[in-house]
């Protein structure tokens, strides 16, 4: 029942992230991390590679990779400082950073302001990215707020491209600290299958839908998501 419900939730995380270019582990991460543990943020971060590789694939020839070289390099540092919060944190608190991290998003994606994506706001953006994205597999936000203006393709074309090397950083900090093991593989196996059928049914179906509709919706499960964390944390201490 536990994968069931694991795969159901990866399912709509990759429908909203393949239709809008983010928002996989907003939505999905939290609610897996009260399932079990061993699903955030390993797994949840090989799910993410797989979606990101799809629609980067899909959306190639809008990859700009001179916009994205700040925001990669400042994603290094930041996936260090995301390790090591990882390695030291406990449960309780990694379930009160990812409640925290979500509700975060929430709040950035209701500002109405334009920001410009300069090559300094993309290294910090990158640094927050990574240090969210290494601890919490939420890592899309900082960087999705500054693109957020940009046209539709471009939008998703450079945030797949980017979540494809920052899934590859965290990996490489996330296995020696063990929170990439043979078991985190395992458990990644049976979603790996919902979030191809949520990315199919997103490209087939995502675009069809009313933006501002499903704006709303996913950004509702993100307010019931990271709440439920924060809940969880507070029933822990």
């Amino acid at each position: 029942m536990i994968t069931l419900i694991a795969c159901l939730l990866i399912f709509v995380g990759s429908f909203v992230q393949y239709t809008i270019g983010f928002g996989l582990a907003v939505i999905a991460a939290p609610l897996l991390f009260q399932l079990s543990p061993i699903y955030v943020p390993g797994p949840m971060v090989i799910v993410a590679l797989v979606v990101s590789s799809l629609s980067a694939v899909e959306h190639r020839k809008s990859i700009s990779f001179d916009g994205l070289k700040a925001a990669i390099l400042g994603r290094i540092p930041g996936s260090i400082a995301g390790g090591a919060l990882l390695y030291w944190a406990d449960l309780a608190s990694l379930s009160f950073w990812l409640g925290l991290s979500v509700l975060l998003a929430v709040a950035i994606s209701l500002f109405p302001i334009r920001i410009a994506p300069t090559p300094k706001r993309m290294a910090i953006a990158g640094f927050l990215s990574g240090f969210m994205g290494t601890s919490s597999s939420i890592g899309g936000p900082p960087l999705a707020l500054l693109l957020q203006h940009q046209q539709a393709a471009y939008l998703r074309a450079n945030l797949s491209a980017f979540f494809i090397v920052s899934c590859l950083l965290s990996l490489l900090v996330q296995i020696p600290i063990g929170f990439m093991s043979m078991a985190h593989l395992q458990a990644s196996l049976p979603l790996i299958p919902a979030a191809l059928t949520g990315a199919w049914f997103g490209r087939r179906f995502g675009k069809k839908l009313p933006q501002k509709w499903l704006r709303s919706f996913s950004l509702t499960l993100c307010a019931i998501s990271g709440s439920s964390a924060l809940l969880s944390y507070f029933l822990m201490t």
